[in-house]
């Protein structure tokens, strides 16, 4: 075994081909690790990490109970099902070798409690690297699984190329992978030092600009143009933005004070990498020390795994191990990125190597969502595709390295100074809602007492608010722009800050919420129409939360009721 790599066993992942673009998915109801208290037995797999042979001679798992349809909003609101079982349990009534049979690996189904059986759809990779066969049949589910909506398959077992144990041909009706992306031609030297990676970025072509105004009389020609100007003033402003950033970043000595004022209104797309590593004090600010203490780091970081996996499985924290386990398929579901083997494997390093060097709080549910903003802003240093849509496995082993090491430095940052929010009682988390209440209390009275009047408590909904630093509220895009803010605003902004960013947030939906009793307060506060937050949403919260901030963050008198 490769002393570098976890334990193997099958990668829980979705098949690509079964989600469009335009997907919309509701992360909170599939799954909600904060709530979670899983045994094995109820876990996503129900069999071991390590299958047997297919020659072996074993029981076949038992289904995943069905969610009750009056179960607590703290439940799934749907269950999962392992309608087919691995190719060397074949089908009732059907022959394995045909086309038409199942392949090689779990299939996900969501179950609904309104309707019996459903078509399925069996996605298998033709091979390891470039293609993938779409298969579609209609094989019933067993008598008593209900399925309306297949999520995705388990990948085939390592060693195979076409999803079957038995390494045979590929199945038919295949197809060429989709393009994930590409990588960039000098990746070497941007894993060397970040700032080659802005020096050589080639330029995005620029968005169309509006046609000519034929008509410069008329009404809507008056609008084009009011239109034409507003867009070169904003594309003005852009540039000239972009421009200081670069020369800040360029210089032998970088200026943080100069960059954490750029920082907080934003950071460009494609210098973030850098900025973010310089704000988190992980990349040195002078130049010349740049490349030295990268490779220091990361050979750190890859010493860290092979001492921690040496022994395999066996050497590992089981406790520890299995929780992981649990929560890293888990992490963005429906977000391309986060099901490929590579990414879920790095996942596992990551959270692992950081549980063991702090033992005082060990691995907590939750920090895996605080891995993902730094993984996809790290990736996006190397290609030039849309991170979330990318294979990592297409990226050279050194590269995807660098990722995972400044990934992990970086959590460890910011973690050092929210460290009390996962040790026992979590008792930073319980401070912060405790004073979330107070603020609310100040800011927004009636609000306030409406959640007093229908018994509702902050640590109902906040607690989760402050465990995953809203990440379950938001995009990981939102999140990215919203860490920008963060970053610039010092150490202690993922604590101090974002109580601010919380309170304010929660008075955002006031209105609403004081029409609501306990039940639909919960609901609400549960699941809120984020979905399609932008850029100028996350910047209206930031900017609240500041004048918040603002008033007061010296009026420690008024949080104690004096």
């Amino acid at each position: 075994m490769n002393p570098r790599s976890p334990p193997a066993r099958p990668h829980i992942g979705f098949h690509l081909s079964s989600f469009s673009t335009n997907t919309e998915w509701a992360e909170d109801d599939a799954w909600d690790s904060t709530s979670d208290s899983e045994s094995p037995r109820h876990s996503t797999l129900t069999t071991s990490w390590n299958r047997p042979p297919a020659s072996s001679s074993i029981t076949a798992p038992k289904k995943v109970p069905r969610a009750s349809s009056n179960s607590s909003s703290s439940t799934l609101a749907f269950s999962y099902t392992h309608v087919h079982a691995p190719s060397s349990y074949p089908p009732k009534n059907e022959d394995p070798t045909s086309a038409e049979a199942p392949k090689n690996g779990w299939t996900i189904v969501r179950t609904s409690h309104n309707r019996q059986g459903s078509e399925s759809r069996q996605d298998s990779k033709t091979d390891g690297k470039n293609s993938q066969s779409d298969t579609y049949g209609n094989h019933s589910a067993d008598a008593d699984v209900e399925g309306d909506m297949i999520l995705g398959d388990l990948e085939p077992e390592m060693g195979t190329t076409d999803g079957s144990a038995s390494g045979g041909a590929p199945a038919p009706h295949s197809k060429a992978k989709h393009n994930l992306g590409s990588v960039r031609n000098d990746i070497d030297d941007i894993v060397t030092d970040p700032l080659n990676g802005i020096k050589n970025r080639r330029p995005r072509d620029p968005s169309p600009a509006p046609p000519h105004l034929k008509d410069a009389n008329s009404k809507s020609g008056s609008d084009s143009r009011e239109k034409s100007e507003k867009l070169m003033r904003e594309r003005s402003i852009k540039t000239n933005r972009r421009h200081k950033f670069v020369e800040c970043l360029s210089s032998q000595d970088v200026n943080i004070g100069e960059l954490r004022k750029l920082a907080w209104a934003g950071i460009p797309r494609d210098l973030r990498p850098m900025a973010w590593q310089l704000l988190l004090g992980y990349l040195p600010l002078p130049t010349p020390l740049r490349s030295t203490t990268l490779t220091r780091k990361r050979g750190e970081y890859q010493s860290m795994v092979e001492l921690a996996f040496a022994r395999g499985r066996e050497g590992l924290d089981q406790q520890i191990w299995h929780q992981i386990e649990i929560d890293v398929p888990r992490t963005r579901p429906g977000v391309r990125l986060w099901m490929h083997e590579a990414t879920q494997r790095s996942l596992e390093r990551i959270l692992y190597v950081w549980a063991i060097r702090h033992p005082a709080s060990g691995y907590v549910q939750g920090i895996n969502d605080l891995v993902t903003p730094f993984f996809q802003v790290f990736l996006s240093a190397y290609i030039d595709s849309e991170p979330e849509d990318f294979d990592p496995h297409l990226l050279p082993t050194n590269a995807l390295s660098a990722v995972e090491a400044d990934s992990f430095w970086c959590l460890s940052r910011l973690l050092d100074g929210i460290q009390d929010n996962y040790i026992f009682a979590q008792p930073g988390i319980q401070r912060s809602v405790r004073r979330m209440a107070e603020l609310v209390a100040r800011i927004d009275a009636p609000l306030f007492a409406h959640l007093e009047s229908q018994n509702v408590e902050f640590m109902q909904f906040a607690f989760r608010w402050m465990n995953c630093l809203l990440m379950r509220e938001i995009s990981v895009q939102n999140t990215i722009r919203m860490w920008d803010t963060y970053l610039a605003e010092g150490p202690d902004a993922f604590s101090q800050f974002h109580l601010y960013v919380c309170s304010a947030f929660l008075v955002r939906w006031s209105e609403k919420l004081r029409k609501m009793d306990f039940q639909g307060i919960i609901m609400f506060l549960q699941s809120l129409p984020t979905q399609d937050w932008g850029d100028h949403e996350i910047e209206m919260l930031l900017s609240e939360a500041f004048v918040l901030n603002s008033i007061w963050q010296n009026a420690q008198s008024h949080f104690n009721g004096k």
